[in-house]
């Protein structure tokens, strides 16, 4: 599994405009099976860490609403960066993507994490 996670992590680095770190975190033990960033000072596991409560908080959110949904992504935009949280079809795990705002192409870089989304499945 290292292997391809490392793979994983590498493509993203390689193929996202604007790469700052991604992780991968289980949802229900905050356990981070992945980590990499290109910016010694920014901790990607720590961020996730921050971010499962984040998910967790939307998902007692949706839960005391009623509703029968399930969160896709949720991105959050700062000043000059743009986090990125998405969430596996099944909720059990999500990818954490940080990128810089002025250099990323959103679209090209959805639609990547929706291919490894899918990869990962069976493998963690």
């Amino acid at each position: 599994m290292s292997d391809f996670l490392s793979k994983f992590g590498e493509d993203l680095k390689n193929n996202v405009s604007g790469f700052i770190a991604v992780s991968i975190t289980e949802v229900k033990t905050g356990i981070s099976y992945y980590s990499l960033s290109a910016n010694s000072s920014f901790d990607p596991e720590l961020a996730s860490a921050y971010n499962l409560e984040v998910v967790k908080a939307k998902l007692n959110a949706i839960k005391a609403l009623g509703l029968d949904q399930k969160i896709e992504n949720i991105m959050i935009n700062l000043s000059s960066q743009i986090h990125i949280i998405d969430i596996s079809d099944a909720g059990d795990y999500f990818i954490y993507l940080a990128v810089d705002a002025n250099k990323v192409n959103l679209g090209m870089t959805k639609a990547l994490l929706n291919k490894y989304k899918q990869d990962i499945i069976g493998k963690i």
